[in-house]
């Protein structure tokens, strides 16, 4: 009776230990597919950042451009008297042109640095 006994018992050891090893690998294949998706979900959000920062960088040297012609026209628009250069014959033309060659030379700087 001992013997029948400890077969059956040996038998159930072998059933938990089998359904046990099946659940721990169940698991760890569950876990290895919540990793990977992990994975897929932080490398789409750092693409996203990245393509962000992109945008921000042309935004930023299309500001850096405008700006350069802001504040030559905010400085002549200023009409003070002492302003030597309000009496020149060239004076309103060379601020234009010093506008557009400053909004052109910001715009191939940062087009070779591929802001652009």
């Amino acid at each position: 009776m001992a013997d029948g006994q400890r077969e059956f018992l040996h038998g159930v050891i072998e059933f938990y230990q089998t359904r046990t090893s099946t659940h721990l690998t169940i698991a760890a294949e569950k876990s290895a597919s919540v990793g990977v998706q992990q994975n897929a979900e932080m490398r789409r959000l750092s693409e996203v950042s990245l393509a962000q920062n992109e945008e921000v960088k042309k935004i930023s040297a299309w500001a850096a451009i405008l700006f350069a012609r802001t504040l030559i026209g905010t400085i002549y628009g200023m009409n003070f008297d002492h302003m030597p250069e309000l009496g020149w014959r060239l004076g309103y033309p060379l601020a234009v042109a010093a506008m557009v060659t400053m909004g052109a030379v910001l715009y191939i700087i940062f087009k070779r640095k591929g802001w652009q």
